[in-house]
C-alpha cells in the first residue's frame, strides 16, 4: 500500500471503534506473525537449512491445519 497520505479533496470515513480494535488488533497479529517468519529466515541465514530429523513433513502440517480449521468451524456452527 502506499505510504502517501489521502488527498485533500476527499475526506476519510471513519470507522467504528469496535472495528477500529478489530482492525488494530489484526494489524498487531500480522505483525507478530511477520516476525515470527523473519526470524525464522535469519536463522536460516545465519546457521543454514536445519537437518531432514528437525523438520516436520509438510502433509503433517497440512494435516493439523485442516484439523485446526475443522474445529474453528464446528465451534461457529
Amino acid at each position: 500500500m502506499s505510504e502517501q497520505p489521502a488527498p485533500a479533496d476527499h475526506a476519510r470515513q471513519q470507522l467504528e471503534p469496535a472495528a477500529a480494535d478489530a482492525v488494530r488488533a489484526y494489524a498487531a497479529r500480522t505483525r507478530e506473525n511477520a516476525d515470527q517468519f523473519a526470524g525464522v529466515l535469519e536463522d536460516i541465514a545465519a546457521n543454514g537449512l536445519p537437518s531432514v530429523e528437525e523438520c516436520t513433513p509438510w502433509e503433517e502440517l497440512r494435516e493439523q491445519h485442516l484439523a485446526r480449521l475443522a474445529r474453528q468451524r464446528s465451534a461457529v456452527a
